[in-house]
């Protein structure tokens, strides 16, 4: 499965012919390809792949996917204490002995 992530773009620039942009991530910035969404300006919202923009989408959008990833993340974490608490119950000492 793969994961488009969204990100604000904060500028643009030309590199070596291609369009080329800092995408803010939480943050991060990080440098990332334009050319399928040559259109895109500082400001705009970009959903991001592997180093390249693939698809503008309007602020509310981004919000929405940024609200699931987050969602996931707590559901991640609930899953990791429920495999902690799994551990704890099978103890070496409560293991039958032959």
């Amino acid at each position: 499965m793969c994961l488009g992530i969204p990100g604000k773009l904060i500028e643009v620039y030309q590199q070596d012919g291609l369009p080329m942009g800092k995408v803010e991530f939480g943050g991060i910035l990080k440098e990332t390809c334009l050319a399928y969404t040559p259109e895109a300006k500082p400001g705009d919202y970009v959903i991001v792949h592997v180093g390249f923009a693939i698809s503008q989408v309007d602020e509310a959008e981004a919000q929405e996917i940024f609200s699931y990833l987050e969602q996931i993340g707590e559901v991640g974490e609930l899953d990791a204490g429920d495999a902690a608490g799994a551990e704890a119950e099978v103890s070496p000492s409560s293991e039958e002995k032959p």
